[in-house]
């Protein structure tokens, strides 16, 4: 959990009034403001009920406040079938005067949502003048791949029972998993030597996962792997996720962010099949804890992306253009530059920021004039000098319906 000390913010609300200016920039939209869908379908509805009245088997106590989340996310996903980004502030679940900043990214099964999760939790944790983190990643695959790291590890807690606290000992047989999260936080010295479920992954999924950390290394993100980061198989697959900083006090590593993929949880609520990921920043309650509403102009660019190495590195140029304080739209959602072509049109933007193969591999941007359909090639490192000394517009003024 962030300690507010350790911040250059006053109050929670100073802390989450920054978060949320961040998050949204990068088109994160209030949660509970999104659309929902009636379920008109009755026998999808009584399947979805069927499947949520299954008790989930929770690992870790923050997992909780997750389904809550994962069911707001499900009926949103009806009415957006293209994706959405999206943000929630809620009481922290595990009881202390904390409140949790939750990002989700509903809709996408590509790396790109951990990918901008991370991004987008880090650019808040600088903000807040959080310097020393550290970045822990791990990966438990598909259900059937961690099915196979499972059995290994109820085998593995079976040859060290004795060594095992008599009041987990019953939960080791039913929950092999949990009962490892329990040894791992206690510090057992079993733990380190357990199996570990990135060995277990199947030689598409560690293209997969590759695929996120290419984006990390694109981005100049640190990060280290780590296969102590679980949590459990009724809510995650693939990515877990961690940031924690150092307590200057006591020495000891504090989580103040984790996360990762909840495809399992957020499908148990659909009607069909659904990918979502998220993150959850703790922060402590002081002071003021309700922030202000800001109302925000409305983006006059819009960054297209053509091809996997040009996404890559569209989060490096977003944020280079946020510390500019330089707004634009953004669809790294779409695969196919066509929607986010459709999509630059139905908002209207003069300008139009492209980046293709070419570009990428010479770290350059298009900069088109809608109107006129001019273009120029200008270096990414010149961008929002380009774009300040050309006096380009940031802001539209919205047209009346």
């Amino acid at each position: 959990m962030i300690r507010l000390k350790d911040t250059t913010h006053a109050s929670t609300a100073d802390f989450l009034s920054s978060a949320v200016r961040i998050a949204e920039y990068y088109g994160f939209s209030p949660l509970e403001e999104m659309r929902t869908a009636r379920e008109k379908d009755e026998q999808a509805k009584k399947a979805t009920a069927a499947k949520s009245e299954v008790e989930i088997a929770y690992a870790r106590r923050d997992e909780r406040s997750l389904t809550s989340a994962a069911k707001r996310c499900a009926a949103c996903a009806r009415t957006q079938k293209d994706g959405f980004l999206a943000w929630r502030a809620v009481p922290n679940a595990s009881g202390v005067p904390a409140t949790t900043l939750e990002l989700h990214v509903v809709g996408t099964t590509s790396a790109v949502a951990e990918a901008l999760l991370l991004v987008v939790a880090h650019a808040i944790l600088d903000e807040s003048g959080i310097k020393e983190k550290s970045l822990s990643i791990n990966n438990i695959g598909s259900h059937e791949s961690s099915n196979r790291f499972v059995r290994d590890v109820s085998a593995y807690l079976r040859k060290h029972i004795e060594t095992i606290s008599p009041t987990l000992r019953p939960r080791a047989a039913l929950d092999p998993l949990g009962t490892l999260i329990q040894l791992i936080e206690r510090g057992h010295p079993a733990a380190p030597r357990a199996p570990q479920a990135m060995e277990y992954l199947t030689e598409e999924e560690r293209r997969k996962f590759w695929e996120l950390l290419e984006y990390l290394e694109v981005f100049g993100l640190p990060y280290e792997l780590s296969p102590q980061v679980l949590g459990s198989r009724d809510c995650w697959s693939h990515s877990l996720f961690e940031i924690s900083t150092m307590d200057e006090e006591t020495g000891s590593r504090i989580t103040i962010a984790l996360g990762g993929r909840y495809d399992p949880l957020v499908s148990r609520y659909s009607s069909t099949p659904t990918s979502a990921a998220t993150i959850s920043i703790n922060c402590e309650l002081r002071g003021k804890s309700i922030r202000k509403k800001e109302v925000r102009g409305i983006p006059a660019m819009y960054f297209a992306h053509l091809g996997p190495e040009a996404r890559r590195r569209t989060l490096t140029v977003l944020e280079m253009l946020r510390r500019a304080e330089i707004p634009v739209h953004q669809s790294l959602l779409y695969d196919r530059i066509g929607e986010q072509m459709a999509k630059a049109k139905e908002l209207a933007v003069p300008y139009i920021l492209i980046m293709g193969y070419k570009e990428a591999m010479e770290n350059t941007i298009l900069v088109r004039q809608v109107s006129t359909n001019s273009q120029e090639s200008v270096p990414v490192a010149e961008l929002a000098n380009y774009l300040k000394r050309h006096r380009v517009d940031y802001w539209q003024i919205p047209t009346r319906g």
